[in-house]
């Protein structure tokens, strides 16, 4: 399997994330936590049938990053998951797109890079597609209140997850597939101590679909996907990646109108132009030795 076929499969399984938790009967923090641990116990799988060995001492210089990025990692689940409840699939997932736009507006404090014109005109471009989106006149039939909550959501998550972006950055010697691996045995041991607190972690009345969902969400949305995604990695340009990910949020959108039936109005499909389009803008020039899986 060639790396563009591996990157667009990933990208239709991240497309295709919202509907199944949408049918999961879990608080979202559960789910985040189950996705980490099955997700995790897959990679470690075929971490040791390709025989892979990590470097310790890799590990252990960049113990504290990992470990603050992995908590990250899960409380971005957990607000994506939450977005998904109280707005639509097309809405949670251009919010959470908004996550290179944080980027882009902390990279100069951060990593002291310049900001330029072209990345001025993609915030700009975001923050007039965020408001058609969000406006409460667009016609959204989830309320116009839950729609600002699960906005609200998405962008948080989308701000853990640049958080994510920016911690690797400071990674050294561990590639992307160990960062990931890691970081998602990290934050299912972050979030043990919240979902007790939350739940107790009382799995007695789940229903058999919401087992098999949870079970597809560990293993094909997050094991299998993250794997096709590090691996696509190592074959293709930079840029080829930055366009075959905008896969990912028109795969959404398209199974969310198929499969729960939802919609957007023309202003708020505009919003999502503008948004998708400043992000798709600002990433041209990334090259795929930063890029990190999206979902």
């Amino acid at each position: 399997m060639n790396g563009k076929l591996k990157l667009i499969i990933t990208m239709l399984i991240f497309g295709s994330i919202g509907v199944f938790v949408k049918k999961i009967d879990l608080t979202s923090s559960e789910i985040a936590f189950l996705r980490g641990i099955i997700g995790s116990l897959f990679l470690l799988i075929v971490s040791f049938i390709v025989k892979h060995k990590p470097s310790f001492q890799a590990l252990k210089q960049n113990a504290i990053l990992l470990l603050v990025s992995g908590a990250a990692i899960g409380l971005n689940w957990i607000f994506l998951f939450q977005s998904y409840r109280y707005t639509t699939i097309s809405n949670a997932t251009i919010s959470y797109y908004f996550a290179p736009i944080f980027v882009m507006i902390l990279a100069p404090w951060v990593l002291k890079e310049k900001l330029t014109s072209t990345k001025v005109i993609c915030i700009i471009m975001a923050m007039i597609g965020l408001f058609l989106i969000v406006n409460p006149g667009s016609g959204n039939s989830s309320g116009s209140e839950n729609n600002v909550v699960g906005i609200l959501y998405g962008l948080s998550a989308a701000a853990f997850y640049a958080s994510v972006i920016l911690m690797n950055k400071f990674i050294k010697n561990l590639s992307g597939f160990e960062i990931t691996l890691v970081q998602l045995m990290a934050g299912s041991l972050v979030l043990l101590p919240y979902v007790v607190w939350q739940s107790h972690l009382d799995f007695s009345g789940i229903n058999s679909t919401s087992v098999i969902f949870i079970l597809i969400i560990g293993i094909i949305h997050t094991g299998l996907a993250y794997f096709l995604y590090f691996t696509s990695l190592q074959e293709l340009k930079g840029q080829t990646i930055a366009v075959l990910s905008y896969i990912d949020p028109i795969s959404a959108v398209l199974i969310a109108a198929i499969f729960l039936h939802e919609s957007m109005s023309l202003i708020q499909i505009l919003g999502g132009v503008l948004v998708l389009g400043a992000t798709f803008l600002s990433e041209l020039k990334i090259e795929k030795k930063g890029r990190t899986s999206t979902t």
